[in-house]
């Protein structure tokens, strides 16, 4: 009877996981169409980066077709790049407007939409925290997304200190988390000993998960190590949980995030946390669809023998597990930071590609019409 009365309270197990537990849902897309989806499931964030807005035109191309068209009217010198960047930035206040309630109702601290500094400045601390700036002034709400980078971490400590809230992103361990914290207590200290206001921020600390995993398959196939394929889903999950009870301990003020999904249990093992997921709005549904129990596994440990096994078999995974592991001149050499930022600097000629078709069309493809 209990559980046919909380089916009829919640419309999902999303929604049920926001509704009685501190775990928050935010939306990996600024997809009206996926976001208004989250909402309605009980998210109160949202994403945007070069790669969701080439998925985003692609998909929604008749809409924005004639906004690019138009901007080439208000720009006449700007490059396809340019033009690709200010859609970014419109994407996001498109999708930063949807969640003004929940950012008004949590008083900062969700409802916001985290945009991503480009990618290309990642070695640029000048650069990342005059983008964040301007980023920052696109919307009330606005989350702004840094790299945790060599260049990075100056800057998260800047932007954070000039009141902006950080999402820390290209994120995959332990060490890259405490030098996120530490920076953010940095900014934070500095705007209280000159009486600032920081009491409407919310800065977010991500982990990829799924992207450790896959980085982690990756030395598995290239190194020939054997050892159990299911313990190599735990790898994140094992950081994250590690992480988190480190944050608390130490008394950090900003909130892990989950992001990178490749399984439910980067869902479900973080459920009961102080925490924020940001699942695909495919992955989402996914959930919502499944018979997966909503109770709390923040604090319940991977199984030892997993542990044992990836600290044995894989030097990358002690980098990322262990809180010395990495020194803040590997950050950038780490091997999902790399992949990482190719792929994201990648998407950055891909959304060119796409604004270049709109701008100068091939002609080729229009005489085979």
């Amino acid at each position: 009877m209990a559980n046919q009365t909380a089916t009829l309270l919640f419309k999902s197990p999303l929604h049920q996981m926001t509704q009685t537990t501190p775990t928050c849902l935010w939306n990996d897309s600024a997809s009206i169409k996926e976001l208004t989806y989250s909402i309605e499931h009980g998210a109160v964030g949202a994403t945007c980066n070069p790669v969701i807005a080439v998925t985003v035109l692609k998909e929604e191309m008749d809409y924005w077709r004639p906004r690019i068209v138009s901007l080439m009217r208000t720009m006449p010198t700007a490059s396809e790049e340019q033009i690709g960047w200010r859609i970014i930035e419109e994407m996001s206040a498109r999708g930063a407007e949807l969640l003004l309630p929940a950012f008004e109702a949590y008083r900062g601290r969700n409802g916001r939409l985290s945009i991503q500094t480009d990618p290309r400045f990642y070695r640029d601390s000048v650069s990342i925290v005059d983008q964040a700036i301007h980023f920052s002034e696109l919307a009330p709400n606005m989350i702004v997304k840094i790299p945790v980078t060599r260049a990075g971490i100056p800057a998260i400590e800047e932007a954070t200190y000039r009141g902006i809230s950080i999402n820390a992103t290209v994120c995959f361990t332990l060490p890259q988390c405490i030098a996120v914290a530490e920076a953010v207590e940095r900014g934070l200290q500095r705007r209280e000993r000159e009486g600032k206001d920081i009491s409407s921020m919310g800065p977010v600390c991500t982990i990829m998960v799924g992207r450790l995993d896959d980085w982690l398959k990756v030395v598995m196939e290239r190194d020939n190590i054997s050892t159990d394929p299911g313990y190599l889903e735990w790898a994140g999950v094992a950081v994250f949980k590690k992480t988190y009870k480190i944050f608390r301990e130490r008394g950090y003020r900003l909130r892990l995030l989950s992001a990178a999904f490749r399984n439910h249990m980067h869902w479900s093992e973080f459920i009961g946390g102080d925490v924020v997921i940001s699942p695909p709005c495919a992955w989402q549904r996914r959930y919502n669809a499944s018979d997966i129990e909503v109770v709390s596994r923040i604090e319940t440990p991977v199984d030892h023998r997993i542990l044992s096994d990836l600290q044995k078999r894989f030097a990358d995974f002690r980098a990322a597990y262990e809180e010395n592991g990495l020194s803040l001149d590997e950050f950038d050499s780490f091997g999902a930071t790399r992949r990482t930022l190719r792929q994201f600097i990648g998407s950055c000629a891909e959304l060119a590609a796409l604004v270049r078709d709109v701008m100068l069309p091939n002609p080729d493809r229009a005489a085979a019409k």
